[in-house]
């Protein structure tokens, strides 16, 4: 009995480890940033990372942590912000966004294990649905603050701009989640 529960510490250990881990990375490549509306950082590509080497329920598990430590106001969102007022301003739709885009190449790594081009098609979805859930926040924000602002406006200063960006990242993000996926063992 007590090599059973020596093996289940050393495996949840690990876990929690691994998820650890994966959190200091969004801490880090959100670091690495270029200011504007809505910052340009790497925080996309380890999303897409972490959920290419983790799945979906480790990676889920390290996109919480760290938007739990962004709630509680460490300074790891963009531009060494943090607090639930970063969550629920303008730009929190897309840090929210990462908990159901991190789901999206979870569920394409697990139906398509072995595939580097569907695992590409899940990241591009992915941010397809992180801007768009990112958009729609925004939106709401601003409506709900009494402000007007149109859908061009939006889709001008906080998705047209990191088109370009977000295709480079995901190009990174599949190398290196094709690369490590062969040498990590989770």
């Amino acid at each position: 009995m007590e090599k059973k529960t020596m093996h289940s510490f050393a495996r949840h250990s690990r876990t929690l480890a691994q998820c650890a881990l994966f959190s200091a990375l969004l801490v880090m490549a959100t670091m690495i940033q270029v200011p504007g509306t809505v910052p340009f950082t790497l925080q996309t590509m380890a999303v897409c990372i972490t959920a290419g080497i983790l799945g979906t329920a480790k990676g889920m598990v390290s996109v919480l942590v760290y938007l739990f430590m962004g709630a509680i106001g460490l300074p790891v969102f963009s531009g060494f912000t943090g607090g639930v007022d970063k969550l629920l301003g303008v730009t929190g739709g897309y840090l929210m966004g990462f908990v159901l885009t991190v789901a999206v190449i979870g569920i394409g790594r697990r139906l398509f294990p072995g595939s580097k081009a569907a695992l590409a098609l899940f990241m591009i979805l992915r941010v397809a649905l992180c801007y768009v859930t990112g958009t729609i926040w925004f939106i709401a924000v601003y409506t709900a603050r009494g402000e007007s602002i149109s859908l061009y406006a939006v889709l001008s200063a906080c998705v047209l701009p990191f088109l370009l960006p977000e295709c480079l990242k995901i190009a990174a993000a599949v190398e290196i989640t094709w690369r490590l996926q062969k040498t990590v063992k989770l």
